[in-house]
C-alpha cells in the first residue's frame, strides 16, 4: 500500500512538472474575458425576464 501511494504521489510530481501554466498577462486577459461574458449573459437573462414578465402581466 506504501508503495503504490509513493508512485501515485512521484507521478503526479512528473505530470506537473509537464503543465504550461498561463503567464500573469494571459490569465488577466482571460479572466477579463470570462467576468465580461458574465456581465453579458446576466444582462440577457435579466432582459428575457423582465420581457416574458412583461408579457404575462399582460396576458393576465
Amino acid at each position: 500500500m506504501k508503495e503504490k501511494i509513493i508512485n501515485f504521489v512521484n507521478d503526479v510530481v512528473k505530470e506537473m512538472k509537464k503543465v504550461t501554466w498561463p503567464t500573469r498577462e494571459e490569465l488577466k486577459e482571460s479572466t477579463t474575458i470570462v467576468i465580461v461574458v458574465c456581465l453579458i449573459l446576466a444582462v440577457f437573462t435579466y432582459i428575457i425576464d423582465m420581457s416574458i414578465s412583461w408579457i404575462l402581466k399582460g396576458i393576465f
